[in-house]
């Protein structure tokens, strides 16, 4: 029987025929419960407690979003496990040379040949080069001129020590400066590419966030149709996304892990994604609590109750998907887990602390001019009294709901035939950046006048004992055009070496020159006829790791360099997708079958998934290949997509199936995926966008990588929120019925012959609805 409403307020009319959003009537305890069991200061304070203490955090917090470059790094070689051979190569070399030297390449070039002035505005450049904080002393080399007379080169090595972009800003602030009228100089080599991906992520912490906000903002406001409630919502996030920077900056400030730019634009972008969602999840229950309850504080209570079991689900979900990249080769892919990780929970934090303190505090005030009143009807979500988009969705997948299905899974299976496009077995590092860029611009100067691998060599490093053979097999590997041996007898710090041996350069007469020898080894150089970030120099690099491995009887022969160091992350990229992508799924399959206490809904839930995946990644690889003409991509691009599809896209997947698996315990499964899809519709939508816009902002950056996964990421998003969660899952749940919950008891639940009827009557005119 219908109760009445407690305490009837002297302007509020009798509602006995109001609903609860799971149709039943509320009793007295609903709207009153435990007015009186909490003190009214308590109710008070613990709100404020909360919305204090993230302004504290929020005031401390924010002058780390201009610090975080200052602990990032963007060495690729730090990306790479201990036991790589380039990583070994890279620490080995350092006593050799007695520091870390970065390659910097600086090209000048005129058409039609360099004249006299210019080679004398050379060497006086030269000079002031060594003068610059970062150059290595006294490793400036002089100028070596090209055959054709028209470039030269000029080898500036610098300290990894020292924040190369400085180094590298200072040089080409010179060269700017003081460079003659048609002679073209570039700074290029590994330090000048550093350089260039550095200046690329420089507007993480401006442009990105603005983009990404400026698009949250945007769809918030015409989601809700208010103006303080979408300020809310991006104040919280905010907030976690000032929590978890400041928590990241101190972990890479102690060396505990590893942030990158790429890493860094990520993490912006997920928390402030994440959190968003998460928000309007809570939102909903929110303003659905706000008809049912009288006070802020019983909605506020009923709304957490309805709501933190699946935010905290799908967070969750997101960071034991993440972690799994813990289990990645590459450092950097290694690091993004526990960084991601870090925004997901501080994101979920303020969701479920944060939020709900504002919003208890805003009131009904936080929705106008469209307030929900206490005691006004839930909209429908079925039947005759229901309007909208989604109750209409619903009746249209209860009429056909096979059909919709297999429509739907072919639509998605004729998409992921573009995967047979994809290219993503590495690209060359000077293609990484997109957009201008000198280092690329005096690569192509490099390799129209010089060998290609000029200032940029293979790296080995052999017993002293292996030297003659060592240095015959360089030779005579294709590829190699000549190979220098370290040494502190010359002046340059190395020695030519041919068929003959070292070659001496001192006078007649004078002792021989030796290679420096360190713990028994030797280090060599070969310079490679082929650019260091092309193909065919990782090939010839492949030829003489193969070649030198029969050298020497009991000893290693090391190969590294800026060649090998890319050769060894592609193929630890490759090794990570392999293992990670499988590694995902399963953990993910195991929280969901906890979760929905089913086998068969899970594995409806990640099959659609990775079908959407794959479709993302099909339409992706056309629309890289003939719209944007990208070069190709990175190995480990597949598998950031994945991650990001996958964890973040089974999250509206849980927001409707758990509110599907409630309703369907008081109405039958089949009632239960109508009334689901109707009252989550809307919020998992506006979901999506929020994070599509998020991840598409990532394409303001000027790098490859970040613009490839926000096509992929956002494409996929929308996929997911449109097609496969709006239509694919509810029509096949549909079809399958009760079953879906198999082996749960609410798989043998069958619903009264009344209730059946009622159902029925309750569809009419929208279609019959089989009985579960």
């Amino acid at each position: 029987m219908p109760h009445r409403p407690a305490t009837p307020s002297h302007n509020r009319p009798h509602t006995p025929d109001r609903h609860l959003p799971d149709g039943r009537i509320p009793s007295s305890s609903t709207t009153a419960g435990s007015r009186h069991t909490v003190p009214r200061w308590l109710r008070i304070i613990i709100p404020a407690a909360l919305i204090l203490v993230w302004f504290m955090a929020f005031s401390m917090g924010g002058s780390y979003f201009g610090k975080i470059s200052e602990v990032s790094s963007n060495d690729a070689a730090q990306h790479l496990p201990a036991g790589a051979e380039a990583t070994q190569v890279q620490e080995l070399q350092t006593q050799f040379r007695g520091s870390d030297l970065i390659p910097g390449i600086v090209v000048y070039q005129r058409d039609g040949g360099l004249t006299d002035t210019d080679m004398s505005a050379i060497d006086d450049q030269i000079a002031v080069f060594g003068e610059v904080a970062g150059v290595a002393p006294g490793a400036v080399s002089p100028p070596i001129r090209s055959t054709d007379g028209e470039a030269v080169e000029v080898f500036v090595p610098m300290d990894s020590t020292v924040k190369v972009s400085d180094t590298v800003a200072e040089v080409r602030a010179h060269l700017a400066s003081s460079t003659p009228a048609g002679l073209s100089a570039h700074l290029t080599g590994p330090a000048g590419l550093s350089a260039d991906i550095g200046g690329a992520f420089s507007g993480l912490d401006g442009m990105l966030l603005l983009v990404a906000l400026a698009a949250v903002l945007l769809i918030l406001i015409v989601v809700y149709r208010s103006p303080l409630l979408p300020i809310i919502v991006l104040g919280t996030s905010m907030a976690a996304l000032t929590a978890a920077i400041v928590t990241v900056w101190w972990l890479a400030k102690a060396e505990i892990v590893l942030l990158t730019g790429q890493t860094q634009g990520i993490l912006l972008i997920l928390v402030v994604g994440a959190a968003t969602d998460y928000s309007l999840l809570y939102v909903a229950r929110y303003r659905e609590a706000l008809r049912d309850h009288e006070g802020t504080w019983q909605a506020t209570w009923a709304a957490l109750k309805g709501s933190w079991q699946p935010i905290l689900a799908s967070g969750g979900t997101v960071i034991i998907g993440l972690m799994c990249l813990l289990f990645s080769d590459l450092n950097s892919n290694k690091a993004l887990g526990p960084v991601a990780s870090i925004g997901i929970a501080f994101a979920l934090l303020g969701a479920l602390t944060l939020l709900p303190a504002l919003l208890m505090w805003a009131g009904r005030a936080a929705f106008w001019p469209i307030r929900p009143a206490f005691g006004s009807d839930h909209p429908a979500t079925v039947g005759r009294r229901a309007a909208g988009v989604w109750p209409k969705l619903g009746a249209m997948i209860s009429r056909r709901p096979r059909l919709i299905w297999v429509v739907s899974t072919l639509v998605l299976l004729v998409a992921s035939l573009g995967m047979l496009q994809l290219k993503a077995d590495g690209v060359p590092s000077s293609e990484f950046v997109l957009g201008a860029s000198q280092a690329r611009d005096g690569q192509a100067v490099l390799a129209a006048h010089f060998p290609a691998g000029s200032g940029t060599p293979a790296v080995m490093i052999g017993q002293q004992a292996d030297f003659d053979e060592i240095a015959q097999t360089v030779l005579g590997t294709a590829g190699v055009t000549s190979v220098n041996v370290i040494s502190s007898d010359s002046k340059s710090g190395t020695l030519p070496v041919d068929e003959a041996g070292i070659k001496q350069l001192g006078k007649p007469g004078s002792p021989p020159s030796q290679p420096t020898v360190v713990n028994g080894q030797v280090l060599l150089q070969a310079t490679l006829d082929a650019a260091a970030d092309s193909a065919e120099a990782e090939q010839t690099v492949r030829d003489l790791r193969t070649e030198l491995s029969s050298v020497g009887a009991d000893s290693t022969v090391l190969v590294g360099g800026v060649t090998a160091v890319a050769l060894d992350t592609n193929t630890a990229s490759v090794h990570d997708r392999n293992l990670i992508i499988p590694l995902v799924l399963v953990v993910i399959l195991a929280v969901l079958m906890l979760l929905l206490r089913s086998i068969v809904a899970p594995l409806i839930l990640i099959s659609t998934v990775v079908i959407s995946y794959l479709a993302a990644l099909g339409v992706s690889a056309l629309v890289f290949n003939h719209l944007f003409g990208f070069p190709g991509a990175d190995p480990s691009v597949p598998m950031f997509g994945f991650i990001f599809l996958v964890a973040l896209g089974i999250d509206y997947n849980i927001f409707l199936m758990t509110r599907v698996r409630e309703e369907s315990t008081m109405f039958g499964t089949r009632l239960g995926i109508l009334r689901g899809l109707s009252v989550t519709g809307g919020v998992i939508t506006s979901a999506g966008l929020v994070l599509a816009a998020t991840f598409a902002a990532l394409g303001v950056l000027p790098v490859l990588f970040m613009a490839q996964i926000s096509f992929i990421v956002a494409f996929g998003v929308l996929v997911d929120t449109f097609l496969v969660r709006s239509l694919l899952v509810p029509a096949l749940s549909y079809d399958i019925g009760r079953r879906i919950w198999w082996p749960s008891k609410l798989a043998e639940t069958e619903l009264p012959a009344t209730e059946v009827r009622n159902v029925t009557k309750l569809l009419s005119g929208t279609g019959n609805s089989r009985a579960d």
